[in-house]
């Protein structure tokens, strides 16, 4: 029989992804605080949020490229939501508008996850050049 305690609902990479995006959504605030900033919830998932999945995947053994590939798609998913919800529903829209932007979401949700993954791998890279070296200096003093 299996406890419930070891029942795991999300493999690791989700779970730091879900972790990084929620980290993400302050910072995106306070850097559109910033003069001439146009920064978005998406973007900022994308990017601040695929680097602090990548960090934490990097310290906890497991792909930081996944987990920021996770939180790049979670990134492109809040974008086409936000874009959903904040479209003109009343006005009419020709059928090449509509498949415009039926072709511009797909390709959304395909390209948010690569920059994800980057920014996964280089918050991975940036978490463990510092932990080895601050290790390093605790060893020597």
């Amino acid at each position: 029989m299996v406890s419930p305690s070891h029942v795991r609902i999300l493999s690791p990479a989700w779970r730091y992804a879900l972790i990084g995006a929620l980290v993400s959504l302050p910072v995106s605030a306070i850097i559109n605080w910033l003069p001439n900033s146009e920064a978005t919830i998406g973007g900022g998932i994308m990017i601040v949020g695929a680097l602090v999945a990548g960090g934490i995947a990097a310290i906890r053994s497991t792909e930081p490229s996944a987990a920021g590939l996770r939180a790049g798609f979670l990134g492109g998913l809040v974008a086409v939501l936000i874009f959903l919800v904040t479209v003109d529903i009343t006005a009419v829209w020709p059928l090449s508008r509509v498949i415009f932007w039926v072709f511009a979401g797909g390709i959304s949700l395909c390209v948010a996850p690569l920059f994800g993954r980057g920014c996964g791998r280089i918050g991975g890279w940036v978490t463990i050049t510092i932990v080895t070296r601050w290790k390093t200096s605790a060893n020597v003093s």
